[in-house]
């Protein structure tokens, strides 16, 4: 693994392996439910998710006209003045908008990197609860109301946005059988670990700055998810560091989301899927990067337990059981200041 921030910073590599890229997997058969597609299928998750950790996802059934109706939306939202967007500042729930400069890679640092601030600014989304959500009411962390723009100033953005994280939400669990073979458990075994996932869509603005060295739109980390779905954007800068230690690029395909998993996938299956490093750096001049990853997360309060497939004698369960309410209060308060519960 690089060992200095600079070599971090440079431009990725051409993968020189097979396990050394990242891998595309198309579900359209599985999603067709065509004869012995959902153990195939599985099989080239289980290799992604051992060896790579990240996948390029086809075949999905997301509309595209949907797609780009979010990257339409997030470009117009970060276009407003900055006092529009701070009046919707994001809380402690991290619900809202959170400035350039206002995360610090803390949770999950790399080697070689010194922890500062990012150069990106982002607007995070949960699922639409209702004000007077029971939830809402009592104040629980994480099941907040989100905040919306003015919608006279951006009359789209609150229905495309919940369109969009429907669908998401769809994709996410149509995954889950697949996961669940590729674990070797029964298709449905995480139905009722997933019967209302918490989610978060965060879309982000990446703008254009001049590389030098430490800097990152990101800084190299793994994510907190079960797993993250990603939509290709059009410009590059998302670089993923491969078992070898190469920072490489997955495949750039029209219409395809990247897919990784994160540090809970990581807990849940006792080390034996991966959660894998990746950066974003905004190598374009003069041009606006532009995001939107969905976070998908088991039930607030579900005990993710060492799954039973992957312990035995010989490899006892690394982590105890945590619940995404537990896990996301540490991951929050470490790496968003307007996040902590007592500033």
């Amino acid at each position: 693994m690089p060992d200095t921030v600079n070599s971090l910073a440079e431009a990725p590599s051409v993968a020189s392996s097979p396990d050394d890229a990242v891998p595309v997997i198309d579900i359209a058969d599985y999603l067709a439910g065509k004869p012995g597609a959902l153990a195939a299928t599985a099989a080239e998750l289980q290799h992604a998710q051992q060896n790579v950790g990240f996948y390029v996802l086809t075949g999905h059934q997301v509309e595209q006209a949907l797609i780009d109706g979010v990257f339409a939306q997030t470009a117009k939202f970060h276009a407003q003045g900055l006092d529009a967007k701070m009046a919707l500042k994001a809380n402690k729930d991290n619900v809202g908008y959170m400035p350039v400069k206002g995360s610090i890679t803390k949770a999950t640092p790399v080697a070689g990197v010194k922890p500062q601030p990012n150069l990106v600014e982002a607007f995070f989304m949960k699922r639409d609860l209702a004000t007077d959500h029971p939830d809402v009411v009592a104040g629980k962390r994480f099941r907040p109301a989100n905040q919306w723009p003015d919608p006279q100033a951006l009359p789209d953005f609150r229905a495309t946005m919940v369109a969009y994280m429907d669908a998401l939400e769809g994709l996410g669990k149509s995954l889950l059988p697949l996961y669940a073979a590729a674990l070797d458990l029964a298709r449905d075994w995480f139905d009722e670990a997933f019967s209302e996932p918490q989610y978060v869509l965060r879309c982000s603005h990446y703008p254009p700055h001049e590389p030098g060295p430490g800097q990152f739109g990101i800084a190299p980390h793994t994510d907190s998810s079960f797993i993250t779905l990603l939509p290709q954007s059009g410009l590059p800068g998302l670089a993923v560091l491969s078992q070898s230690g190469q920072w490489i690029e997955p495949p750039v395909i029209d219409g395809s989301f990247v897919v990784n998993s994160g540090e809970m996938m990581k807990r849940w299956t006792n080390e034996r899927f991966l959660a894998t490093p990746h950066r974003v750096i905004n190598r374009t001049p003069n041009a606006d990067r532009y995001a939107a990853p969905f976070f998908f997360d088991c039930t607030l309060d579900h005990p993710m337990e060492c799954i039973p497939t992957c312990t035995d004698a010989d490899n006892p369960p690394k982590y105890g059981t945590t619940s995404y309410a537990e896990y996301m209060a540490w991951f929050y308060d470490r790496n968003y200041a307007h996040a902590k519960k007592d500033p």
